[in-house]
C-alpha cells in the first residue's frame, strides 16, 4: 500500500506528472523556486528519495539524472482511495460519505468510470475507435485527475 506523499514530495511529483517527460533536478528546482526558496540539494535529496521509494525511475544523461514517473497521478490517487476504503470497518458507509463529498463533476466522472469497468467486451468491438467514455477514461479527464477521482491500476510504495 502506498503512503501519502509528503508536501515537498507531492510538489516534485506534481511537476513530473504534469510535464510527462524525463526531468532533471535543475528543472524541478527552477520551477519550485518560483513559489519558495529551496536549495538544489534539497530537491536532489527529495528526488533521490522518490527514486528509492519506487515513485520515479532515473537514467544518467551526461553528469545528471533524468527522472520519469513510474505511474500516473490517477494511479496514485486510486491507490490512496483504495487504502483508505480498505481500512474502514464499514466500507459501504465510507463510500456513501465519500460520494457525498464529491462535486457534481466528480460524480459524473464516477458514473463514466463505472460504465467503463462494467462494459461488455463485445460492446468495445462495436464502438468506433476514439469515441465513448472508455476513450475519455483512458486519456484521463480533468475531473479524474483532480483531487479524489483517479485511475485504478495502483502505484508506488
Amino acid at each position: 500500500m502506498p503512503r501519502q506523499l509528503g508536501e515537498l514530495e507531492d510538489a516534485v511529483m506534481t511537476r513530473i506528472w504534469q510535464w510527462n517527460r524525463p526531468v532533471t533536478v535543475r528543472e524541478v528546482l527552477e520551477d519550485l523556486q518560483q513559489e519558495r526558496s529551496i536549495a538544489y540539494t534539497t530537491v536532489m535529496t527529495v528526488m533521490d528519495n522518490l527514486h528509492q521509494k519506487g515513485w520515479v525511475r532515473r537514467e544518467v544523461e551526461g553528469r545528471a539524472y533524468r527522472y520519469t514517473a513510474v505511474s500516473t497521478r490517477a494511479a496514485y490517487s486510486a491507490a490512496l482511495m483504495n487504502e483508505g476504503w480498505s481500512k474502514s470497518d464499514n466500507p459501504a458507509a465510507a463510500l456513501v460519505a465519500f460520494f457525498g463529498m464529491m462535486s457534481p463533476e466528480q460524480r459524473q466522472a464516477l458514473r463514466d468510470a463505472i460504465r467503463v469497468v462494467q462494459r461488455d467486451p463485445a460492446e468495445e468491438e462495436r464502438e468506433p475507435e476514439g469515441e465513448g467514455p472508455s476513450r475519455r477514461a483512458a486519456e484521463g479527464s480533468p475531473e479524474q485527475d483532480a483531487e479524489g477521482a483517479g485511475g485504478a491500476d495502483g502505484a508506488g510504495r
